[in-house]
């Protein structure tokens, strides 16, 4: 195919956008309004997505060690357990910080109990241990119980066994949450564009009957596909960004009542902008393909 008739094709394409204007309109409309609830659902998506990995990046492994061990014992557990495969840090808290940090929680109200503690300070050392990976928190958790030192571990287990359960569950449900969306905006998309062409099916029958090839018949059709989808994927997507940058700014970039960070409106706008113009593109070629081609058969 030259460039000559490819810019033959392209032209008719525009020129029947503005020969079929209300059909335009309704398929452009229809585009817009579907790939606009998408990207809402795809930017929910994307900040429970984030808030799942904030909430999992904050899980730590508390380990006590044994009350005879002194701080310098202490420190060489410490550094047994950042040997180990899988640990990201340890926090190291000496029986001195954590009376210090006892006293600050409890208040004033107990200062002649903690000063009779000071003297001879019962309270092991503790490190506070965070996974690489924390899903892995659980295994690392098990691997510092086998070190001789340790006294106790406290992984919170049922807690960690459950917020992954959630996470999973919320991923799962979103991503078919998604999917169904993006099928019920293809065949929505599609049977527009069929509609607009069933209102020009004389002209594609004649056409065909004076000798045009079937593809010479599609490429003006599949060229107005994409436009419709094109045109239809930047309205929304331009409405979502400047609608998500305007939340992100008043709200500070965290979520008003659980204070994490919400995802940075830059990449929101990557991660969905590929989304949406992928799918209305596609549907734009999907839809001219497929809806000419009952016409094709004179």
């Amino acid at each position: 195919m030259t460039i000559r008739v490819i810019g033959r094709h392209i032209r008719e394409g525009f020129k029947n956008l503005i020969r079929n204007g209300w059909m335009t309109f309704a398929s452009v409309s229809a585009v817009a309004i579907t790939l606009l609830i998408l990207g809402v659902s795809l930017v929910v998506a994307l900040n429970a997505q984030q808030l799942s990995r904030y909430v999992a990046g904050q899980l730590e492994i508390n380990v006590f060690l044994d009350p005879k061990l002194t701080d310098a014992q202490g420190q060489q557990v410490a550094q047994e357990v950042r040997r180990l495969p899988g640990v990201e840090s340890v926090q190291f808290i000496s029986k001195e910080k954590g009376l210090a940090q006892l006293q600050r929680d409890i208040g004033s109200d107990y200062n002649d109990v903690l000063g009779e503690l000071s003297a001879k300070n019962p309270l092991p050392v503790q490190l506070v241990v965070k996974a690489t990976d924390p899903r892995q928190t659980l295994a690392v958790g098990e691997e510092i119980r086998s070190l001789p030192g340790v006294h106790q571990v406290n992984d919170g287990k049922s807690f960690v066994d459950k917020l992954f359960a959630f996470l999973d569950a919320v991923r799962n449900i979103g991503l078919v949450f998604v999917a169904a969306l993006i099928v019920t905006a293809m065949f929505l998309i599609s049977n527009t564009i069929k509609i607009t062409i069933f209102a020009r099916r004389r002209e594609i029958e004649i056409m065909k009957l004076v000798g045009a090839t079937n593809w010479f018949i599609r490429w003006p059709f599949i060229w107005e596909g994409i436009l419709i989808g094109a045109i239809g994927t930047m309205i929304p997507y331009g409405i979502i960004v400047y609608a998500y940058q305007s939340l992100f700014d008043r709200a500070g970039g965290v979520f008003f009542a659980l204070a994490f960070p919400l995802m940075p409106t830059a990449e929101v706008a990557v991660r969905v902008g590929e989304v949406l113009f992928t799918v209305g593109l596609f549907i734009g070629i999907w839809g001219g393909v497929m809806s000419v081609r009952r016409f094709l058969r004179v």
